[in-house]
């Protein structure tokens, strides 16, 4: 048996942890610049708030229903997705960690006139520890534990906790699952499928496997099996090392200044450096990309990328932001202004399989100190305690007008109580 944990409404719950006052009215979660709705509580669901929907288009209703605004606030999201990955594994045998508010469990040799209990015990436990609600899905299958997560948000009734393993109550659920909500089926599927009429998750699982197998290949296969009680996604873990590493932001206003864009990739770049090394890897090649506004119609539109192949793959922020800056400033030209810009890291391998040239210039293993050094302190004293000058302190040039406090990590917004 498999379990998926899923925090229910997470960058909403996180803020009403310090915010308790704000639990029964609506609150949205901005993207980044304030630009639209990332995450919603069920109430701002009820008046009609969409997933997406721009900010702008929301100042009536917000103003209506007095609607909590929230920036949105990563430092403060990350802490708390931690403290509740803390809290699973010391509740079930293995997790695996599968996005900032999801994580699957490794339930087998249980016994499984437990599994019920133990849902409903590790859904109290984490709340009660973080303050974070989830919804616990237990199933044969990944793919079925998923669907029983989204039935556990569906139905309070089930207090945060769906076992769902009998064949006919699988056969049930399956009957009026919608196909495009199946873990699995991404929108172009979807739209096939429904084409020749397959509308739920029973419907695909009629189907026969060699027509799967012709319109999905391996991938649709597998979603097939799962879905019939047949495991076939692997339960990792550890999380696979990424073979690509993207950092890339929107900016608050357009950005015509080489010297502007050219701070703003430094940064992305040691952002993207720091996550290299984190995993154990070296990156070969550096890929830098902007442009503009394309909601602009009165400017003119650009969009420039490049890739530089370094001559020794390398996980030193100083050598990857050289290469990434001074790209940057080939690229950069008048009259466009830039509304975007991203660095990616590729053609990653494992920093023990390096292949050095004869005639290299760059003490490798004097930037590994350095970098190691910086690691270090930045680990203990704060994220940016120590950076390249060229990324310089101010961060990312970002609309955040609604942020909340980080309270968990920054000395001066812890809490205070008061007698």
């Amino acid at each position: 048996m498999y379990g998926l944990a899923d925090c229910n409404n997470f960058f909403v719950s996180c803020e009403r942890v310090f915010r308790p006052d704000l639990n029964g009215r609506p609150v949205i979660i901005l993207s980044n610049n304030d630009g639209c709705v990332i995450s919603r509580s069920n109430e701002a669901k009820r008046i009609g708030i969409k997933m997406g929907q721009p900010f702008y288009q929301l100042k009536q209703t917000i103003r209506r229903y007095d609607v909590t605004v929230f920036s949105s606030n990563y430092i403060l999201y990350g802490d708390m997705s931690k403290r509740v990955q803390m809290t699973l594994q010391s509740l079930v045998p293995a997790t695996e960690v599968y996005s900032i508010d999801e994580s699957f469990l490794d339930l087998r040799g249980i016994e499984l006139s437990k599994l019920d209990d133990l849902g409903h015990h590790v859904s109290y436990v984490v709340q009660r520890n973080t303050g974070i609600p989830i919804s616990v899905g237990i199933a044969p299958t990944k793919t079925l534990a998923k669907i029983a997560s989204k039935l556990c948000k569906q139905y309070p009734k089930l207090k945060g906790s769906c076992y769902m393993h009998r064949s006919e109550d699988i056969e049930k659920v399956l009957k009026k699952f919608p196909i495009e909500d199946v873990w699995g089926i991404g929108r172009r599927f979807s739209a096939m499928l429904q084409s020749r009429s397959i509308r739920t998750a029973y419907d695909f699982t009629q189907m026969p496997m060699s027509l799967v197998q012709s319109l999905m290949h391996v991938g649709g296969v597998k979603t097939w099996r799962e879905l019939r009680g047949e495991p076939c996604v692997e339960f990792e873990e550890q999380g696979r090392d990424k073979q690509q590493i993207t950092v890339s932001r929107s900016f608050s206003k357009e950005l015509s200044d080489v010297r502007d864009i050219q701070q703003q990739v430094a940064l992305f770049t040691s952002m993207a450096a720091e996550k290299l090394r984190k995993q154990g890897s070296v990156c070969h090649d550096v890929i830098v990309f902007m442009f503009t506004n394309r909601h602009r119609e009165d400017k003119p539109q650009q969009f420039v990328n490049r890739l530089v192949r370094l001559p020794v793959s390398t996980d030193s922020t100083l050598e990857l932001v050289n290469v990434a800056t001074r790209t940057t400033e080939e690229l950069v030209q008048a009259p466009y202004e830039y509304k975007k810009a991203g660095v990616i890291l590729s053609d990653i391998t494992p920093k023990s399989a390096v292949q050095t040239v004869l005639f290299d210039e760059v003490d490798h293993e004097k930037q590994d100190r350095l970098m190691r050094a910086m690691d270090a302190i930045n680990k203990k004293q704060g994220a940016r305690s120590v950076v390249v000058a060229s990324a310089g302190f101010d961060g990312v040039k970002m609309n955040r007008e609604h942020l909340s406090p980080n309270y968990t990590s920054e000395w001066g917004d812890i809490l205070v109580v008061k007698g």
